[in-house]
Order: structure tokens, then C-alpha cells, then sequence
């Protein structure tokens, strides 16, 4: 696939990673680069050799000394990417459940049609799940469907982390990501459910997300706590409690 108007576009890769050595040299060699100018591991923190392998396979890396949380790396990213002066931001996770080879995808949308925020999508045609366990694609499915629900918008993937933006979005004044509360996994719908409600061109394309076999390994995420870090932003955004 062609973009269109690629040198018009200075694009950056956000990678946040947490303990992901083993994967995350071979995200980074995945990626595409005549699709970003730069590919930037956020390394949250890890105790094994993400950093070097980060390094070693081409990316840039910018190291917390302590974890800090997902949001946070995001938050570290982006930062960067505006200090920078990119235009978009490709944001993708570090344990290679992504295809970074689809990014295109993501930023054909934004590049040669003009939306702003682009999620991807296991759930739309083309789209496609590898070795989902049968609990997470209940979860996913039904946190997708009240996403939907609160942000009166037509959305089939909630949670999916591979994602693109104009970084131009984080310039409007009802979105603020350096609040404390969205250091972990709330600053990802965070920005989904504002780019809708600000009145953004927002869309999803489709994306594979595969997932290791057998029974560890697929998700970092705590159950009940992060359950619920990743529903807060939902409530409060539709509730007001927060801005």
C-alpha cells in the first residue's frame, strides 16, 4: 500500500515496554521503516535486557528508572514525539501480539483520508484475532460494546493498543494526559473516548492481534484492578468527575 503524501508527514513509532526481552527486538525489526521516521522504545522500567535489545535491533530508548505504568510510558512517548516535532504517532505494544507490518493501515486513514484518530481493529473484516483464549475475547467484546454505549459512537475494538493519531489532537484544551490518574492502563481509552467527544475524524481499521499459546503469557494485566483501570475513564469521563 502507498501513502500517498508520506513526506508531507514526519511519523514517529511509540513502542512502551515492560520486561518484554525476547519480543521486542523482534517488534521493532518489524516495523516497516519507510513508513516512520523513527521508532522510540519507552522502557518502563524493566529488569531484564529490553533495553539492549531495544537498542540493538535500531530503536531509540528512553528509559524510566522504576515502573511506572503503561499510561505513563505512552505519556513519556508522546512528550517526546511533540518535543520532536512529529505530526503522528503510530502506538503499538512491545510483546508482539501487533503486526507492525499493517500500520499502513492505520495511517493510510489519516494521511490519504484525513481522520485524525485511527484505532485498530481485530473485530472488523480483514481483521483478525490468532489464538484468542475464549475469556479474553468475551471481555474485549463486551468492554467494546459499552465503550460504544458511553461514547455514543460505533466502535468494535476497545482495547486494542495498536493505534495512530495526529499529534495535533493533544494540543486541544479538553485533553490533558499528564493527569496523575492516567498512569496505567486508563490513559489509552482516555485519548480514544476524547478524540470522539472533541469532535475529532475518528475511525478503526483492521488489524491482527495474535496471542501466545497456552495460558501465560497473553496480558500483563491484573484482573479486577486493571479490569477496572481500564472502565474508570469510561464512568468518569461520562459521569464529569474528571476532565
Amino acid at each position: 500500500m502507498t501513502l500517498m503524501k508520506k513526506e508531507n508527514y514526519k511519523i514517529i513509532a511509540i513502542i512502551p515496554a515492560y520486561n518484554e526481552s525476547g519480543k521486542i527486538s523482534k517488534v521493532v525489526k518489524k516495523i516497516p521503516t519507510q513508513y516512520v521516521d523513527e521508532i522510540l522504545v519507552v522502557d518502563d522500567g524493566s529488569i531484564d535486557d529490553t533495553r539492549k535489545e531495544a537498542e540493538q535491533a535500531g530503536a531509540s530508548v528512553i528509559s524510566h528508572p522504576k515502573n511506572r505504568g503503561v499510561g505513563a510510558a505512552i505519556r513519556t512517548g508522546l512528550d517526546y514525539a511533540l518535543q520532536k516535532g512529529f505530526d503522528i504517532a503510530v502506538i503499538m505494544g512491545g510483546d508482539d501480539q501487533d503486526d507492525p507490518t499493517q500500520m499502513d493501515r492505520l495511517l493510510k486513514k489519516i494521511i490519504d483520508e484525513g481522520y485524525d484518530f485511527v484505532q485498530g481493529s481485530r473485530y472488523l473484516p480483514e481483521g483478525e484475532t490468532v489464538n484468542i483464549p475464549w475469556f479474553r475475547w468475551i471481555t474485549t467484546g463486551f468492554y467494546s460494546f459499552l465503550f460504544k454505549v458511553l461514547a455514543q459512537f460505533p466502535i468494535t475494538d476497545g482495547t486494542n493498543g495498536f493505534r495512530a493519531f495526529r499529534l495535533s489532537i493533544l494540543k486541544h484544551p479538553q485533553i490533558n494526559i499528564h493527569q496523575r490518574w492516567l498512569n496505567t492502563y486508563e490513559l489509552e481509552p482516555y485519548l480514544y473516548y476524547k478524540a470522539i467527544k472533541c469532535g475529532f475524524k475518528v475511525t478503526e481499521a483492521p488489524v491482527t492481534k495474535s496471542y501466545p499459546k497456552g495460558k501465560r503469557g497473553f496480558s500483563k494485566m491484573i484482573p479486577l484492578l486493571d479490569w477496572w483501570r481500564i472502565l474508570k475513564p469510561l464512568i468518569y469521563l461520562k459521569l464529569k468527575l474528571k476532565n
